[in-house]
């Protein structure tokens, strides 16, 4: 009896783990900018982020399966923006193509999606599928 109780108490400790870990997934956090400013700066310009306007740079891999939905996501909620003062611009990187970009911005997961505001400064960041309602919300106020 006592293995069960144990066995029991074990599922339940992994079960609580497992969702507290997936509610953070897909959530836009704010940034915290913490590596070599000059050189993350040389990496983004390369990448597309020059600062003439909001932009949404999400990393994918070809072999990544969740990568489909993001970018299925960004493209509508960049498309229904596409009209707005600033229209935000979205850029793809393929994390094995660019892996000291990846490196630069701490990216340890795919897929993983950062938001740029108009002077190319990181506002958010998302890890897991984004929400469209939430990607939504954090562009809007960029756009005007």
């Amino acid at each position: 009896m006592i293995e069960i109780t144990i066995l029991a108490v074990i599922l339940l400790a992994a079960i609580a783990v497992g969702v507290l870990w997936r509610r953070r997934e897909g959530r836009v956090r704010a940034a915290d900018v913490s590596s070599d400013e000059s050189t993350r700066a040389e990496l983004l310009a390369a990448a597309g982020i020059t600062g003439s306007g909001p932009a949404v740079l999400h990393f994918s891999a070809d072999w990544c399966g969740p990568c489909v939905q993001v970018r299925r996501v960004i493209a509508n909620v960049t498309a229904e923006l596409a009209e707005t003062p600033l229209a935000p611009r979205d850029i793809e990187v393929d994390i094995d193509a660019e892996p000291t970009l990846a490196r630069a911005l701490n990216v340890l997961s795919l897929p993983t999606t950062f938001i740029f505001d108009a002077e190319g400064r990181e506002r958010f960041r998302i890890s897991g599928v984004p929400k469209a309602g939430d990607l939504r919300s954090a562009l809007v106020p960029l756009t005007v």
